[in-house]
């Protein structure tokens, strides 16, 4: 199927005169997880990760991704593809192997990529790269908008007003603060999903597991302008109306901004995360800067903040029961990655909760998974974002490690965890390697920092860690979770690649250290957590602490007692103390109660 695909991909690049062409994974929105009509990556190779960027020449096709997908990616390409794996010594980068195809042509070749679909500064960068050779960018193609049959349409599902218990802050307000953000700016473009729903306070379903709809927003400092492709309904409409928003089609967005940009509109737009398209209408005339909104969004408010703490508590319940049910179940046969999966999905979707004594409980808000299900039994648990299918699934076995990394969302929050469970007996290079992770992620989740501390500085906590240990990871030590949006949020992050923005208080982030061993098995332990001030520090300059909000259990039957130090016994004691005082009340099954006590016992 690849190969046919990519025949008639080079049937339109030999019509076109079109020497290689670049398929990103992204969309016009520069977002992480995309729409299916723009999956123009996954469609021409067949890879199914969400990060990763196909090239196609004439004689040769090469798909680059980082390495939570280098497992995987080996095993879903077909034989036509070259792996090539991101950020490793050996591998060029595309504009090198661009560079080496391209040179060999008379006139340096000509390069496609879709000016719609990559941020302008990497096709700026790519084509200063490759000018060098005589190369020249074509952005104004898509090049497989004529080969992809039945290709999904642009989605255009109904557009909905957010929870009102997590907003906050009206839109109204949101927008007065991003005008005063724009400074001497006529205008100011906002192309991101997550922002624009965030700023409007609305939600929609236009992309799998992250509560968006497509759309652009122009704000200028007396109105404001959304363009949908979606249905508003009745109750976001009135919103809109309410804060001057004015509402027009999606597909019109690049003729206005055209017209507006005529008239030589300061604009304030990001060249790092607007698409090519959209960025070279307004360059002339720019103030080219991060989006103002994106740090307004990462910083919760006390309502946010509320909500995602009622959100850990329904998945804490649902967690504690899933977990409750699995090892008996694996015991008696029968149990697949796949059907653990759906299993932990239906137990979230039923939110099964005891709201006598917690009345924001007593609404369910589940909405959907936050991402797709890792569930990873030995060796698959060291394929860092493994996904099962019918075809791989293994069947469960009462030893070893299960790997289950998982989340939802709720119309109050998003939640992401990972818990790495012993099914039965394990080797003694397991139970090693477990204590190590764990007291790794004790060791980055216990620190105190000073006002001004980024994420990359915090990163090397949890690998000094395992350096001990003479093992590493080569993820993030955390990411950014938004507020009943993305799972995946910006731009607070902890990893090992500069992230000059700093943490403050009120962000919502992971930590997520782990160890995959190839063919062995993987362990990985994830809690959400929240930035807040260090109060027991005095001093003129303020210290921020982690606070977990992620509620559950996390397994004591792998750990070498031997290897943890009495500080890390004591934050583990502390977090299931906690664990177990917010979800007993919330237990309605007697069996699970016993379960949670069992499991969140003192070591």
């Amino acid at each position: 199927m690849s190969t046919d695909k990519l025949s008639l991909l080079r049937s339109v690049m030999q019509r076109e005169s079109l020497d290689a062409v670049i398929i990103p994974s992204s969309d016009p929105h520069n977002s992480e997880y995309v729409a299916p009509h723009w999956q123009g990556r996954k469609w021409i190779s067949g890879f199914t990760g969400s990060a990763g960027t196909a090239v196609v020449t004439m004689d040769e096709a090469a798909l680059w991704t980082d390495s939570r997908y280098f497992l995987q990616a080996g095993r879903e390409l077909s034989e036509e593809w070259q792996l090539m794996k991101e950020y490793m010594p050996e591998t060029p980068t595309i504009a090198e192997w661009l560079k080496r195809k391209m040179s060999l042509l008379p006139n340096g070749g000509i390069v496609c990529i879709d000016g719609m679909v990559m941020p302008y500064e990497e096709i700026a960068q790519l084509t200063k790269e490759l000018r060098t050779i005589g190369c020249t960018m074509r952005t104004n193609y898509d090049a497989l908008s004529t080969i992809w049959d039945n290709r999904p349409a642009k989605p255009s599902n109904d557009i909905f007003p957010v929870d009102a218990s997590i907003i906050g802050e009206t839109t109204s307000e949101k927008l007065q603060r991003l005008r005063n953000a724009m400074g001497s700016c006529d205008a100011y473009v906002m192309t991101d999903l997550t922002e624009i729903a965030w700023t409007l306070n609305l939600r929609g379903s236009d992309v799998m597991m992250t509560p968006v709809f497509i759309a652009y927003l122009y704000i200028t400092h007396s109105d404001a302008t959304v363009f949908v492709n979606g249905t508003l309904s009745p109750e976001a409409q009135g919103l809109l109306a309410n804060a001057g928003v004015a509402v027009e089609k999606y597909d019109e967005f690049v003729k206005f901004l055209r017209e507006k940009s005529s008239k030589n509109t300061l604009t304030l737009c990001s060249g790092k995360a607007t698409n090519h398209t959209i960025y070279s209408i307004v360059k002339e005339h720019v103030r080219d800067s991060d989006s103002p909104a994106s740090i307004m969004k990462a910083i919760k408010n006390d309502a946010e903040i509320e909500g995602f703490r009622h959100s850990m508590l329904r998945d804490g319940v649902a967690m504690v029961r899933f977990l409750r049910w699995l090892k008996p179940a694996v015991e008696a046969g029968g149990q697949t990655e796949l059907t653990v999966s759906e299993k932990l999905f239906e137990i979230r979707k039923e939110e099964d909760v005891d709201a006598s004594s917690a009345p924001a409980l007593a609404t369910k808000k589940f909405m959907s998974l936050s991402f797709g299900t890792i569930c990873g039994y030995n060796e698959h648990g060291a394929i860092v974002h493994y996904a099962v299918t019918p075809e791989t699934a293994k069947t469960l076995k009462s030893e070893g490690l299960l790997l289950l990394d998982s989340g939802a969302q709720y119309t109050d929050g998003t939640t992401d965890i990972t818990r790495t469970i012993a099914l039965g007996p394990l080797t003694p290079e397991m139970k090693r390697i477990y204590t190590l992770v764990l007291k790794a992620h004790i060791a980055l989740a216990s620190i105190s920092f000073p006002e001004g501390t980024n994420g990359t500085n915090l990163d090397t906590i949890p690998h000094s860690v395992l350096w001990r240990g003479k093992v590493d990871y080569m993820h993030g030590s955390g990411h950014g979770v938004g507020a009943c949006l993305s799972v995946h949020e910006g731009p607070q992050s902890m990893r090992q690649r500069w992230r000059p923005a700093p943490l403050q208080e009120g962000m919502t982030l992971t930590i997520e250290p782990g160890v995959y061993l190839e063919g062995k098995f993987g362990v990985r332990v994830e809690n959400t957590m929240l930035v807040k001030q260090d109060a027991s520090v005095d001093g003129e300059k303020k210290w921020f602490a982690f606070e977990p909000l992620t509620l559950c259990p996390i397994d004591t039957v792998p750990i070498e007692m031997d290897m943890l130090e009495q500080y890390e016994k004591d934050y583990l004691n502390d977090y299931h103390a906690l664990v177990r005082e917010k979800l007993l009340p919330l237990l309605k099954n007697r069996e699970d109660k016993t379960w949670l006590i069992e499991n969140t016992k003192k070591i």
